[in-house]
């Protein structure tokens, strides 16, 4: 099988930690640790997982949910209301909070691309209704949007709210998202529609031709698109029904790492960027890969 090549037979799946109430946001630093949320969790909180070892990272994280780290090691946190960077003193720096004067809605997951832009996702997962007509929901868009130039943005600068662009207005939960290797597409999990959709990025980093790349309706297990990564080959690793769906650049299914729990997201990790990280319901699970992940995103 396809599968066999990529994880394994059987794929040798590890708990690494667990007791927690729903995990999100994994990233794996460079010298040796992972992060990840514990996004309804009172208070909220950001955790550190390292040699088995579980400590708090930061204790009131604004609902964080999806993270990632820039090329200087920089944090950067989707919170309740807001995208943020931590810097290397400690101190936070706004990256995006509003669009056209109204303020986002929860922003999801997160992604930079080479020319340090950032693309984000905001869906109403964060309000207290979840839904369309939530009374404090003033966007009526759950958008994908990108800022221009965040990578560069100084230290303690606000945001130029009127830089920030609205590149995909028309998906109902825009969720997990991710480059390909080559940054020829913009992939997106949609968990309202429960597909992935694939989109071609432009010179002045829009995104045309949306086209839903893979559709898993058809499988009866529980958990739907949402987190993903991509390998070096361009193949996509992602949640979705019944564990962790691995894709082909082609859109063909190759196969599903089964999972215990529902996966929210997963995070390529170690020295050889050949382990890939899973965020569960309440636990951490790690598998082998043969294929080196695409860490450069």
């Amino acid at each position: 099988m396809a599968l066999d090549l990529v994880v394994g037979a059987p794929p040798k799946i590890d708990k690494v930690a667990t007791g927690f109430t729903f995990t999100e946001g994994p990233v794996f630093s460079r010298i040796g640790f992972l992060l990840f949320t514990d996004v309804r969790a009172e208070p909220p909180k950001i955790l550190r997982w390292e040699n088995g070892k579980v400590t708090t990272f930061r204790e009131k994280s604004n609902r964080a949910n999806g993270l990632t780290f820039d090329h200087q090691g920089r944090l950067l946190t989707c919170e309740r209301d807001r995208v943020t960077r931590t810097e290397k003193d400690g101190s936070v720096t706004v990256l995006a909070s509003a669009f056209e004067g109204s303020p986002l809605l929860s922003p999801n997951d997160l992604v930079y691309k080479s020319d340090g832009s950032l693309y984000f996702t905001d869906p109403p997962y964060g309000l207290a209704t979840q839904s369309d007509s939530d009374p404090a929901k003033e966007l009526q868009v759950n958008g994908v949007y990108r800022a221009p130039g965040a990578r560069q943005q100084k230290p303690g600068a606000p945001p130029d709210r009127d830089k920030l662009q609205l590149v995909i207005k028309d998906l109902p939960r825009p969720n997990g998202v991710a480059f390909s290797p080559d940054e020829k597409f913009l992939y997106i999990a949609d968990s309202g529609k429960k597909v992935w959709m694939r989109y071609r990025v432009q010179p002045d980093g829009s995104v045309t031709d949306g086209m839903v790349f893979l559709d898993p309706s058809s499988d009866p297990a529980k958990g739907v698109p949402d987190g993903m990564r991509l390998d070096k080959n361009g193949n996509i690793y992602s949640s979705g029904p019944g564990g962790v769906w691995i894709i082909s650049p082609e859109g063909k299914h190759i196969g599903t790492v089964k999972v215990p729990e529902v996966v929210s997201n997963v995070a390529w990790g170690d020295k050889d960027g050949k382990t890939l990280y899973i965020t569960g319901s309440t636990s951490i699970y790690r598998i082998k890969v043969s294929v080196e992940g695409d860490r450069r995103h």
